[in-house]
């Protein structure tokens, strides 16, 4: 059985937008998959569908076993533990330090009063300044996160995954927000993690050269449907004129 299984997971929003059309991707245990596509396409709905950020109106997602779907809001928020995510815009506090930020990342099972009087246990803390200084961001560990630079913001983040000890990391855009070679630094820093933790990932890309040169497999998707799904060896000028052809 794969680790992620999605099984004709659909959405549609209140505004009419078709997001997700019956889409089907099964992820298995150490690969690295990006999910390519134009602006719209639904990459970004897609991995919000996998933890319910958002709801699919249809379909399914079972991790390890469990049909993350069918769970209430007490048993999801367990299972969101298991679901490390990395967001476009860092979704930070701006007002706390690096140190609390990627803390917080424990508040799926250290409970919300426990984070809101930042009252995190000793081994928590020693953890938190152990991955900060993996990603590369120790010397920073007091600053305010309104204080970083774009590249060090999204090393916090992926602290902060981390912190969850993910069974999977899901990771939407990382790099739209960084120049080019900050934005290479960050990838390599993820594939990096994703190989030596074995912990599998799924990343939304807009980047082709990033996509090809990190990922194992590549998913396309148009207009809401899986178009392409093979390995990253195989993608050539035709497929990828497939999935970024926008008068299909």
């Amino acid at each position: 059985m794969a680790l992620l299984e999605i099984n004709q997971i659909s959405k549609t929003y209140a505004t009419g937008e078709v997001a997700l059309r019956g889409v089907d991707i099964s992820l298995n245990g150490e690969e690295v998959v990006a999910v390519l596509g134009l602006s719209g396409s639904g990459k970004s709905t897609l991995l919000r569908c996998i933890n319910r950020l958002v709801e699919p109106d249809s379909g399914t997602v079972i991790l390890d076993g469990v049909n993350i779907t069918k769970l209430n809001k007490s048993a999801l928020r367990k299972a969101r533990r298991n679901m490390g995510m990395v967001f476009q815009e860092f979704n930070l506090v701006d007002r706390l330090t690096v140190l609390e930020n990627v803390l917080s990342g424990t508040l799926g099972s250290s409970g919300t009063l426990r984070s809101i009087f930042r009252a995190f246990k000793t081994e928590d803390i020693k953890r938190g300044m152990a991955l900060c200084a993996r990603v590369g961001i120790i010397d920073h560990i007091r600053k305010r996160a309104d204080q970083l630079s774009g590249g060090q913001r999204q090393r916090v983040g992926i602290a902060r995954a981390l912190m969850q000890r993910p069974k999977i990391l899901l990771v939407d855009e990382p790099t739209s927000s960084l120049d080019p070679k900050i934005g290479a630094e960050v990838m390599d820093l993820m594939s990096s993690i994703s190989k030596e933790d074995r912990i599998p990932m799924l990343v939304s890309v807009h980047d082709v050269q990033l996509a090809t040169k990190y990922s194992d497999r590549i998913v396309g998707l148009q207009n809401g449907l899986k178009i392409f799904d093979d390995r990253t060896a195989t993608v050539d000028s035709e497929s990828l004129g497939r999935i970024y052809d926008m008068e299909s």
